[in-house]
């Protein structure tokens, strides 16, 4: 194979044409048998294997820097930089991350899994690339390391819908005003936004880039400006001319309003024309968006054929097959959630429902099919879609907003100030929240309880069953004049009997015992009655609650562990700042006016980077399954 000769970026510069289609062919290969296997990113990633070719061949990576938003293109940039082999081990624990990581590679410069961000990056490494290049020239170079006389080419690959972040056109407009270089690279796959670049004419666009041209017109500009009297007008002439023949021949283009040249469309499945692309802007001296249309899901039928995301990410599957879908499987909470909007959008005709690019998975797709005038997609703009929800608020409407709960951290702010402050009605509803697993650090969604609590005024239900999650949206709906936000983990969620099911805004309790009181937020709910168990066998006996809401905590919850000598309280989010510390104080409070002062332990996730892993794992690792917090509690008895 093609694909075992390549260690290196430097090691694509020797091959054909014919033999980087054949190479293309063997990285899709490898990419769908590896995905079906690990589960990760697919389509996004299939649709640019040319793309990353042609960057490595023109670009000289790490010296130049090659920045990917979002980080989920970068395995066929994983492949060509030597790493063909861990490969194997994509997302596992200890094995390669799914995203770019400055650990495993000098040729990843960003650990970027967020969009939007990529050309804040370019800017600010362009603006340090001139303050390296300004210091060189005033003291000799040696020519290594920093000292490295070659200008470094800012390289940053944009789309997959990350141009619908409001700070990817932040980043341009400063980009624009600095006219710093960067060639910023729009892979417009059709799931991107690009409504004025996608009219563009290739061929001038193309034109007015190439650097003869551009040689050209400089010389004809300057002759004409020696012409004896006139020459300067006649120049200015000359440039009037251009612009009209500009708007003549190419709509107003967006990006150039912002001082960033345009260049494109051009085809992102034809590596030569990428390569001439690419070499041209590589040489023009200020900010320029070279398009790019590529086909995400590209080369596997599957993929292609798939309507709703090309297979944007999937599990495990039969690569001969594709990922199919199984009526058999298990519960989620995310369907919980579909089933009870639907309903709860037959029962309100003011329901709103709002996403972030994420309508499928987020589960409100059959919402979308119903009530399609009630659905609002705005892209990749979290913080836009909180501040819109507050207004619709404002006007009468029930907005609900369904996102990852690692992606509302980029809306804190708004939650904080266009919903808290206004104490408007809003329903932030967040999935995969807690210790997420193989996709790392940045999915875990271990922030929402310690910000979210902190927001005076909000409501945060934390379910433990299919129904409980069911009627925590109606509950929250029905029961809350404020803000409120419901968090649950992705996955299966169990289904429980009517009378495991608590009601309204009090906490249930689930086991009675006299010597140690547990209280299991969520998803670890389970572990807690497991580790109850666990702790009977030992003559131990606990009283387990589910707290049912983090925010605000029942005063029965907080009664009855008051009479305890020992408190244990287990979350999947970080152990500091959320609900245990939240019951801690509240029993520290009491204890202030002559309670008793029990001791608590408060378990939880720590004030740290998480790795990739199976969730179960993780959890297991940082003592938070049945066995990790029985042992927490026999420490705390043995104190």
């Amino acid at each position: 194979m093609l694909l075992d000769t390549i260690n290196s970026p430097a090691d694509l510069g020797p091959l054909s044409y014919d033999e980087l289609d054949e190479l293309s062919q063997e990285i899709r290969t490898l990419i769908v048998q590896t995905v079906a296997r690990q589960a990760g990113h697919l389509g996004s990633n299939l649709g640019v294997v040319e793309l990353t070719l042609a960057l490595h061949r023109v670009f000289d990576s790490p010296h130049d820097r090659i920045l990917w938003d979002t980080g989920h293109l970068a395995y066929a940039h994983k492949l060509v930089t030597g790493r063909v082999h861990e490969f194997a081990f994509l997302r596992e624990a200890g094995g390669m991350s799914g995203y770019p990581s400055r650990a495993e590679s000098e040729h990843d410069w960003v650990e970027n899994s967020h969009a939007s961000t990529i050309v804040s990056y370019a800017h600010g490494m362009s603006m340090a690339e001139e303050a390296r290049l300004e210091q060189l020239a005033h003291r000799p170079a040696e020519g290594v390391g920093d000292d490295d006389p070659r200008r470094r080419r800012i390289v940053a690959v944009i789309g997959d819908g990350a141009l619908t972040g409001g700070m990817a056109y932040e980043a341009l407009n400063n980009l624009g005003h600095s006219g710093q270089r960067a060639i910023i690279v729009l892979n417009d796959n059709g799931r991107s936004y690009a409504p004025t670049v996608s009219r563009l004419s290739g061929s001038v666009s193309r034109l007015r880039v190439d650097p003869r041209y551009v040689r050209q017109r400089r010389k004809v500009e300057h002759l004409i400006r020696e012409v004896p009297v006139v020459g300067q007008h006649l120049a200015w002439g000359l440039q009037g001319a251009r612009a009209g023949l500009r708007e003549m021949l190419e709509p107003p283009v967006f990006f150039e309003t912002l001082g960033v040249r345009y260049t494109g469309p051009f085809n992102g499945h034809d590596i030569e024309a990428l390569e001439r692309a690419f070499a041209n802007a590589a040489e023009y001296d200020g900010p320029i968006v070279v398009h790019v249309l590529t086909t995400k899901g590209k080369g596997y039928p599957p993929a292609e054929e798939d309507e709703e995301a090309c297979l944007h990410d999937t599990g495990v599957f039969d690569p001969a097959l594709g990922p199919q879908r199984r009526a058999s499987e298990r519960p989620s909470y995310t369907g919980a959630f579909t089933e009870a909007i639907v309903k709860e959008g037959d029962l309100r005709p003011e329901l709103v429902a709002i996403t972030a690019a994420m309508p499928g998975s987020t589960g409100l797709l059959p919402f979308q099919e119903r009530f399609p005038d009630r659905f609002v997609d705005v892209g990749i703009a979290e913080q836009h879609a909180v501040t819109a929800a507050a207004g619709m608020a404002m006007g009468g409407l029930r907005p609900v907003v369904a996102v990852y709960s690692t992606f509302l951290s980029r809306a804190f702010d708004q939650t904080n100030l266009d919903v808290g402050l206004h104490g408007q009605p809003v329903v932030l509803c967040l999935d995969r929240a807690g210790i997420t697993g193989p996709n790392g650090a940045s999915h875990h969604g271990v922030l929402d309880m310690v910000l979210l609590s902190k927001v005076p005024g909000m409501t945060i239900f934390a379910p433990s069953s299919y129904q409980e999650l069911q009627g925590m949206l109606h509950d929250a709906l029905d029961l809350c004049d404020g803000p409120a936000a419901i968090r649950w983990p992705g996955g299966a969620a169990p289904i429980v009997g009517e009378h495991e099911v608590g009601h309204g805004l009090r906490a249930r309790k689930v086991r009675e015992g006299d010597d140690v009181c547990l209280v299991g937020v969520g998803k670890l709910l389970d572990a807690c009655v497991g580790a109850a168990d666990l702790l009977a066998a030992d003559g131990i006996e606990a009283t387990v609650w589910d707290p049912r809401l983090v925010k605000p905590l029942d005063p029965e919850l907080i009664d009855d562990a008051a009479r305890f000598a020992a408190v244990v309280t287990a979350e999947d989010g970080l152990r500091l700042g959320g609900a245990g510390t939240a019951l801690a104080d509240a029993l520290a409070q009491r204890a202030t006016v002559g309670g008793p002062n029990p001791v608590v332990r408060t378990l939880g996730v720590p004030d740290a980077y998480v790795p990739q892993g199976k969730p179960d794992d993780i959890l297991a690792d940082l003592g938070l399954d049945a066995t990790g917090i029985a042992s927490s509690v026999h420490a705390v008895l043995a104190r």
